[in-house]
């Protein structure tokens, strides 16, 4: 019999009311696994009452008990990350030392909900007026609902449900149905690290589960990842029916390499960073700046080294995994026929490539395309897979008005030795998250994420102090106590004094 992955609603699993699942495939494997449940609205609705009910007392509970939570669950998801990264590599194909970074930066984030006790403070004005005191204080914003994708299941839920958490709300998370066990096992290990029940929900789904989180009127904040396009439809849909959002969208990320840049250097970032996860990121290297002088130079090496990598099953010591779904994978291959058309050269093709793992997998190879010209669908699209288009500039300012040209700003990074340089494309480009000489320029835990443009609708970054300015609203407290000599009447305007 199919094993059906359930909700988790209210501390324990919940099938709902719907009968429609969905499979759950191992991409390595190219067959599913399991089954998910797919929620109905009603079914939504079901997890957000669990947390409505629990938020009074979690909202309540002292920053001692919020930080003893967390240290737990810190010390319990340290323990088993092991666990979590074969969860990852059996359903989402990234290979397991690439889920285990993954695990890591999520607790890295995890380790910073800690710092609440400092980031929950107010401030104090004392005698802005005779005996009068002004002081704030931050408050949860009550119940939030939490849209992760597909290519990272844990860390991006760990980029908010943690400070979420801290903050005294509860939370509704919908993972993505391609990848949705990390969710569950996460919302389970919260439980046994004493989280109460119903403060932590997940439920499962598709569109139908995603527009009843953004319509809810008991939700009041909505965290997502995704596509631009699926981005600013939560912004626009959420924000319409009054709540606040957060929604990080997709990128085109460049990476300009100058002359007077290491070549090996650049070269290793190059494949590292465009071909890691299979290219499943959002903050992955797609489109390589090379000025004319070292691109011929540069793509030689950048090849050189493609051929060195092994391809295949996650488990089997590989160096990069299958990619999601067929679908997916079939997507990401027609590009190449697109860059044939369009007059680009296939320097290396990953349709062609060998792989350790099962002929049915989702496969698809590290592929190289030089010379695409900027007007391609190859270089405008989000191809979200291992594809590295290389198009060549004539130097410094054409790299930075092409950059400053796309409609994405996500990340961005520079390869050069000149200080100069980096510091004048430091300020000139319009991105969120700027590498210079560093490939994925992901901020730490304790610095917010978040790019620019149409990477990014809604006015808060992810974690970081944005995260807790997000999870929190402020309010201000003017107080006077009176002297008991006190006296008289005045109907007046109040004045300073």
């Amino acid at each position: 019999m199919t094993q059906i992955l359930e909700h988790w609603i209210d501390g324990k699993p919940w099938p709902g009311e719907s009968t429609r699942t969905a499979p759950v495939f191992d991409p390595a494997l190219g067959t599913p696994q399991r089954e998910v449940r797919m929620a109905t609205a009603t079914d939504v609705g079901t997890a957000v009452a669990a947390a409505v009910a629990a938020l009074p007392q979690w909202r309540d509970s002292s920053i001692a008990t919020r930080s003893r939570f967390l240290l737990t669950f810190r010390e319990l998801l340290n323990a088993r990350k092991d666990d979590l990264a074969q969860i990852l590599t059996a359903e989402h194909g990234k290979v397991l030392s690439d889920a285990g970074g993954e695990i890591a930066r999520g607790l890295e984030v995890v380790e910073f909900a800690l710092a609440m006790p400092q980031l929950l403070k107010g401030e104090f004005s004392q005698n802005v007026s005779t005996d009068v005191d002004v002081y704030s204080v931050r408050e949860p914003v009550g119940v939030v609902g939490i849209i992760s994708p597909f290519n990272f299941p844990a860390m991006v839920p760990l980029w908010f449900f943690p400070i979420a958490i801290a903050a005294g709300n509860t939370v509704v998370l919908k993972p993505s149905e391609k990848d949705p066990s990390a969710a569950n096992w996460l919302a389970e290990l919260a439980a046994e690290a004493g989280l109460p029940a119903g403060v932590l929900n997940v439920v499962h789904g598709d569109k139908e589960a995603v527009d009843a989180l953004l319509v809810h009127p008991d939700v009041a904040a909505i965290s997502f990842v995704g596509s631009t396009p699926i981005a600013r439809y939560v912004y626009q849909t959420a924000a319409a029916n009054d709540k606040r959002v957060q929604a990080l969208g997709g990128a085109k990320n460049h990476m300009l390499v100058l002359p007077d840049a290491d070549l090996d250097l650049a070269a290793d970032a190059a494949v590292n960073a465009g071909f890691g996860s299979a290219g499943e990121r959002c903050m992955a290297v797609s489109a390589l700046l090379a000025v004319d002088s070292i691109a011929d130079e540069l793509v030689a090496k950048i090849a050189e080294r493609m051929g060195r990598l092994r391809i295949g099953d996650g488990r089997r010591g590989c160096d990069m995994g299958p990619l999601i779904t067929r679908e997916h994978r079939d997507k990401v291959a027609d590009y190449l026929d697109v860059a044939a058309t369009d007059g680009a050269t296939i320097v290396v093709d990953g349709r062609e490539t060998t792989v350790d793992g099962a002929a049915e997998g989702f496969w698809l190879g590290p592929t190289l395309i030089d010379n695409v010209p900027t007007s391609s669908a190859v270089y405008q699209d989000e191809i979200f897979g291992p594809v590295l288009s290389v198009v060549r500039v004539d130097g410094f300012d054409e790299g930075i008005d092409l950059i400053n040209s796309s409609p994405y700003g996500n990340g961005v990074a520079i390869f050069t030795n000149d200080g100069g340089a980096a510091r004048q494309f430091q300020r000139r480009v319009t991105v969120g998250m700027i590498g210079i000489n560093v490939p994925i320029p992901v901020p730490v835990a304790y610095h917010s994420f978040g790019g620019h443009k149409a990477s990014i609708f809604g006015d808060a970054k992810a974690y970081g102090p944005q995260g807790f300015s997000f999870f929190t609203q402020e309010k201000a407290i003017t107080s006077r106590w009176l002297d008991p000599s006190h006296g008289g009447i005045n109907l007046g305007f109040p004045q300073h004094s």
